[in-house]
């Protein structure tokens, strides 16, 4: 008999056009009899007559068949599909599910009176050989026409039907869920993986037929988001190996934290899958580019973990960079082999887990005798034990020792259970729980498979997959929501290498759609409790304001509130009201202090001390005149206009006081009215008095009549008819302006906030005073003028030089006092500013000129 032999290469080219048959069926909607003529035109049936007598997969009869992809070796190097054997992925996964089909086998309430059979293939952790693999499951489907094909001997062909497989329990890889998925869909086949995350395989629309008892990596990121916004994080970097699980682990990472905001990447950077020399390095080098981002997200695999801690080591950055690692770092300690102290406080995340007692039970009483349907046993057996099986024509090595058969698989020295072991479990038990349902519902009664289960029809058995609910291996629920998605349910770890009692990965959490994280349980490097930083800019200090960063959202520089701002919010500095200033930390404003010329500052006490001895020696001369009042020299200097004198002398130092005390409206209107008039009696006497003698001595050089209007009375009339002006003046004042207070807040308004003062006095401006003050000006001028006429009179008669002297010198004082007060009062703001440490005492300055 001839038969055609296929590469696996030209495997891969058959499966290329069944895809490309599937989509151009898909657009031309030819029906599925074309499409499986078609498949018969790409796939002889030597092809699968090869395929069918391959060894490379275990094969357990059964009334209905599960097919079964693991990694039972690793990737081989170039030109070899298959590598070393992996125990913990490979072996121990592929045992769980001949553990849990003999358990459901042997339960008489699952699928009673139906024996579930498998056959089981090998990946060797790699896509394109999975694929190739694949096509073994699909054998059934395909009618086959060998009416052409002879024998040597001109006989028809015998073709071992090969079994239907009705689900497929894999794959492991995502990768490789991925290729197979596409295979699977085109027979609606379901399939159900035990370890495949990528969150891509949630589009129910490209892989329908795909579900998962894991949670896909989008739920992982979640988790991920949520822990590093627990530790108070928002400026982190991202680190994954190239490839479908890494890459699309940190783009959900990066989604997630997109769309929730306040968390900001520094860096994304992905790890080659074939890295060069000094790789490493290069990304630790970057990573310290952003050294603020302390946090470092890893979705990467066991290999590149630790040759990204052995490069930090190498850095000498231990305790520098703090990891966030997803379920491929986990619990494991291979990756953190020889890196403990780099790996210290790193946090990772794995499904949640338990060991399955059962399982070890019967793992561990495995042997070479009971497990020969386990074809690949006797290499694991060689592998664990360091061994070597003898086989005749095949000479022992020297280095390896005979294995004897005695060995046992023991629980602590040669086997740990891998927690996938327990998904790959209820893998198969939704599986099974699918069927049974099924069952229930189309052969109600029925012993066995009755002809509405043979074939099973896969879209209905997806549909019985996705309805499943029941409690799996470890007690927790096994199901799946529209997308076939498993409920995301984390523990997670951290490395302590610090914690004294019990060091090594320690569970401070959990997550199931939500965080419980036990922050007080986390120790980082060197025992600290407190949670280092990871931060690109720290918060501002109260009173400071945020100026974000153009282009990135977590970071900014701090801005203080200056001068009389006060913080509004986190972004803005708003100025207080004119009546206040900002509180010292400057996040809200409070009243600014009013004061007033108080009686126990010096600037108070001097004066009063000065009007008290001017009002006693005014008392006294007053009492004096009294005494003498009809005493020929009393009576000489004209003592009525020396009573008024003497009165306009008492309100000037009498106005001193009034000047002190609290303004209030009593107090201004006072101030208004005795302000002017104590100068304005005084000038008015003083001009009477210059006026009287003028006339006297112009008069007697005309003739001896004397004047009119120079006896004592008609000089009290003249004086009282000027001072009358001055009164009559300031009621006008009050009556148009009534008198008020007011605080003046921009008079000592230094740019320190906190020396400001709010002045209370009379609503009194420099110009009203000056006003009030310019009828004395007035007499005080007329009268100098007078006096300057009279400096001729006879030296006996000594009242006038005295009154000119005194008018000249009060000229001057005055002439001297109003441009100087106008000019202090327009650079009160520059004397402010030159005396910023101004104190409450030299305040009373400022309140004494007012």
């Amino acid at each position: 008999m001839t038969m055609t032999r296929y590469s696996p290469k030209s495997l891969l080219h058959h499966y290329c056009g069944i895809i490309w048959a599937f989509q151009w069926t898909s657009c031309h909607s030819i029906a599925l009899p074309q499409l499986l003529w078609m498949l018969w035109m790409g796939l002889s049936p030597g092809l699968w007559a090869h395929q069918g007598t391959q060894p490379h997969s275990i094969k357990i009869e059964g009334d209905i068949t599960l097919g079964g992809l693991f990694p039972v070796h690793a990737r081989g190097p170039a030109g070899v599909p298959c590598g070393e054997i992996k125990k913990e992925k490979g072996i121990h996964r592929m045992e769980a599910m001949l553990y849990a089909v003999d358990q459901i086998n042997s339960d008489p309430d699952l699928l009673p009176n139906i024996t579930l059979g498998a056959r089981i293939l090998d990946t060797c952790s790699r896509d394109t050989y999975a694929l190739e693999q694949s096509l073994t499951f699909v054998q059934a489907l395909i009618q086959k026409d060998t009416s052409d094909i002879r024998c040597s001997n001109g006989e028809p062909p015998i073709i071992r039907k090969p079994e239907r497989v009705v689900g497929v329990i894999g794959a492991s890889a995502s990768s490789v869920s991925i290729m197979v998925a596409n295979v699977l869909r085109l027979f609606e086949i379901p399939q159900v993986s035990y370890a495949s995350t990528a969150p891509e395989l949630s589009d129910n629309n490209r892989y329908d037929f795909f579900s998962r008892v894991v949670p896909p990596d989008s739920y992982q990121a979640q988790a991920m988001v949520d822990i590093v916004k627990a530790m108070g994080w928002n400026y982190v970097s991202t680190l994954a190996s190239e490839g479908n699980y890494g890459e699309s682990g940190v783009d959900a990472f990066i989604q997630i934290s997109r769309e929730t905001g306040g968390l900001c990447i520094a860096q994304s950077m992905k790890i080659p899958r074939e890295p060069k020399f000094g790789e490493f390095d290069k990304i630790i080098k970057r990573l310290m580019e952003t050294s603020n981002a302390r946090g470092v997200i890893i979705f990467a695999n066991e290999d590149d973990i630790k040759r990204v801690l052995e490069a930090a080591k190498k850095a000498n950055l231990t305790g520098h960079f703090q990891f966030v690692g997803s379920d491929s770092w986990g619990a494991k300690s291979s990756p953190i082999l020889d890196q403990e102290e780099v790996a210290e406080g790193a946090v990772t995340i794995l499904p949640k887990r338990a060991s399955i007692d059962g399982f070890d039970q019967y793992f561990t009483s495995r042997s070479l005798e009971n497990n020969r349907r386990n074809i690949w046993f006797a290499e694991f057996w060689e592998d664990d034990f360091r061994c070597k099986l003898t086989r005749p024509g095949i000479k022992l090595d020297s280095d390896k020792k005979k294995c004897t058969g005695e060995e046992r698989i023991s629980r602590d020295s040669h086997y740990e259970q891998e927690g996938k072991v327990q998904f790959v479990i209820d893998a198969v038990y939704a599986m099974a729980h699918a069927l049974h349902n099924m069952h229930v519902d189309l052969c109600p009664g029925h012993t066995g498979v009755c002809d509405k289960m043979d074939p099973v029809e896969g879209r209905l058995l997806l549909k019985y997959i996705r309805s499943v609910n029941f409690n799996g291996s470890a007690g927790t629920g096994v199901l799946f929501n529209e997308n076939g998605d498993a409920p995301g349910r984390y523990d997670i770890f951290q490395y302590q290498l610090s914690n004294t009692t019990n060091p090594g990965y320690k569970v401070i959490g959990q997550w199931t759609n939500n965080l419980r994280l036990n922050v007080e349980e986390m120790q980082w490097s060197g025992g600290d409790q407190q949670i280092p930083d990871s931060v690109c800019s720290f918060p501002c200090k109260p009173g400071e304001r945020k100026k974000m960063v153009k282009g990135v959202p977590c970071c900014w520089h701090c801005e203080l509130c200056d001068g009389y701002q006060y913080q509004l919010d986190e972004f803005t500095c708003e100025s207080c009201p004119f009546n206040m200033r900002p509180t010292q930390n400057r996040t809200s404003c409070r009243p600014t202090p009013i004061i007033k010329l108080e009686w126990h500052s010096p600037w108070a006490i001097i004066p009063v001390f000065l009007a008290i001895l001017g009002i006693l020696a005014t008392s006294f001369v007053v009492v004096t005149f009294i005494r003498f009042n009809d005493t020929p020299i009393v009576r000489a200097s004209g003592r009525e206009l020396s009573y008024v004198l003497l009165t306009g002398i008492f309100l000037i130092y009498f106005i001193t006081f009034l000047m002190i005390a609290e303004p209030d409206t009593a107090v201004c209107a006072f101030r208004r009215l005795l302000l002017g008039l104590g100068t304005c009696i005084s000038y008015s006497a003083m001009l009477t008095k210059t006026n009287r003698i003028y006339r006297i001595f112009e008069q007697g050089k005309k003739s001896v009549t004397p004047p009119k209007f120079i006896s004592p009375s008609s000089q009290l009339v003249i004086t009282f008819v000027l001072i009358s002006v001055q009164v009559v003046g300031v009621f006008i004042w009050l009556a148009v302006v009534p008198p008020h207070t007011i605080i003046d807040y921009e008079e000592l308004r230094p740019p320190n906030p906190e020396l400001a003062r709010g002045i209370l006095k009379c609503d009194m401006s420099d110009l009203s005073l000056i006003s009030c003050l310019s009828y004395s000006i007035i007499l005080m001028v007329t009268c100098t003028v007078y006096a300057v006429k009279s400096r001729g009179v006879p030296e006996t008669f000594n009242e006038a030089k005295p009154i000119g002297f005194t008018m000249y010198t009060t000229c001057i004082v005055w002439l001297a006092f109003v441009p100087i007060f106008f000019g202090t009062a327009q650079s009160t703001e520059k004397w402010k500013c030159r005396n910023s440490k101004t104190n409450d005492f030299s305040s009373q300055i400022l309140v004494f000129g007012e």
